[in-house]
C-alpha cells in the first residue's frame, strides 16, 4: 500500500515530498506576538519561491487552529510555486488564544481536529495533514493534557501524525509518556519539535530511543543553542543509530527569523561535512516521507 501525505492540494505519495522543511510557518498570527505577524501572501510567496529555487520541494506548516493559517492562501501558494504544503490542525499553548477559545472538552476538540483533517479547514475543503499541540516548560500543564487527549483521539480516527512544540526543548519524555503511554499513540507517529533548544543530549537520546521523530528547528536564533551545536548533536544521534528519526525545519515565527531558504542556503552546507550526504538525504527527504504520512490502522 502506498503511503500518503495530506497536502493542501490533496493527498500525494509520501515519496513525492522531496526535500522537506519539516517545520515552518508561511502564516502566523498570535496575540503573544503583536506587531510580528506573518500575514503577507506576497512575502510568503517570495520565501517559498526562494526555497524552491534552492531545491526545496515541500513545507510542513505547523500553524494550528486559530492562529491565522489562511488555508486558501496556502493552496494558492502551493499552486503558484509548485511546492507541496502540509497544513496543521490542533491547538498551541493557551497563551496564544483569547480566553473564550479555551476550556472546551477533549471530545469537542477531537471532533474539530478530525473534521479539519477529513473534511477541511473552516469550510474551505482544504484539509490539514498534521495535528499540532504543545507542552509546557519542563512539564505538561492542564491545557496540554486536554489538547493532547483531543489530538490522540483525532489521530486514532484519521491517522494524521501528531507534532509537538516542546517549550525550549524540554519535557520530551513527559510528552511521550502522555501521548504514547496513557493515550496509546505509537511513538513513530509523534514528531517532537525544538529538540535543539535544550542542551540535554541524554534527553535527546532517550527520546529517540522511544522511536519518535526528533525535529531540530528554528535555526540561527541567538538566544538558543541551535546552529553552532547542530553538527555535533545530529552526528551524535546518527552515530547512536537514530539517523532515521531526525528532521530539520526553519520555524520562521516572526519576520526577523531567517526561515526556509536559510535551511538549504546556509544550514545544509554546514551540516553535510559532519553528517555525510546519505544522512542528510535521510534527514531532508526520506525521514519526512515517513514522519508525515497518514497512518492507517
Amino acid at each position: 500500500m502506498v503511503s500518503l501525505v495530506r497536502t493542501v492540494l490533496g493527498d500525494i505519495p509520501a515519496g513525492g515530498l522531496g526535500i522537506c522543511d519539516a517545520h515552518d510557518h508561511l502564516f502566523l498570527r498570535s496575540p503573544r506576538l503583536p506587531g510580528q505577524e506573518l500575514d503577507d501572501p506576497a512575502d510568503a510567496a517570495v520565501r517559498l519561491r526562494a526555497f524552491r529555487e534552492l531545491g526545496g520541494r515541500s513545507v510542513v506548516q505547523w500553524t494550528p487552529y486559530g492562529l491565522g493559517r489562511r488555508p486558501e492562501e496556502l493552496a494558492a501558494l502551493s499552486r503558484a510555486t509548485g511546492a507541496h504544503v502540509v497544513a496543521a490542525t490542533g491547538l498551541h499553548q493557551a497563551v496564544h488564544y483569547a480566553p473564550e477559545m479555551l476550556g472546551r472538552l477533549p471530545e469537542d476538540l477531537a471532533e474539530l481536529f478530525t473534521a479539519e483533517v477529513t473534511e477541511g479547514i473552516g469550510g474551505t475543503g482544504i484539509r490539514a495533514g498534521l495535528i499540532k499541540v504543545a507542552g509546557a516548560f519542563h512539564g505538561i500543564d492542564a491545557h496540554a493534557r486536554l489538547t493532547m487527549t483531543a489530538a490522540a483521539l483525532a489521530h486514532h480516527r484519521t491517522g494524521a501524525p501528531i507534532a509537538v512544540h516542546l517549550e525550549l526543548g524540554t519535557a520530551a519524555l513527559e510528552v511521550l509518556d502522555r501521548l504514547c503511554g496513557a493515550l496509546e499513540v505509537l511513538p513513530q507517529h509523534v514528531i517532537l519539535g525544538h529538540l535543539g533548544r535544550s542542551p540535554d543530549m541524554a534527553g535527546q537520546r532517550d527520546a529517540a530511543a522511544t522511536g519518535a521523530y526528533l525535529a531540530f528547528d528554528g535555526p540561527s536564533r541567538a538566544h538558543h543553542g541551535t546552529d553552532w551545536r547542530l553538527p555535533d548533536d545530529l552526528a551524535a544521534l546518527a552515530d547512536a543509530g537514530y539517523a532515521g528519526q531526525l528532521l530539520l525545519g526553519g520555524d520562521m515565527t516572526t519576520p526577523e527569523t531567517p526561515g526556509m531558504p536559510y535551511l538549504l542556503h546556509r544550514l545544509r552546507p554546514r551540516l553535510e561535512p559532519a553528517l555525510g550526504k546519505d544522512v542528510m538525504d535521510r534527514i531532508l527527504v526520506r525521514n519526512p516521507a515517513r514522519a508525515f504520512a497518514l497512518h492507517r490502522s
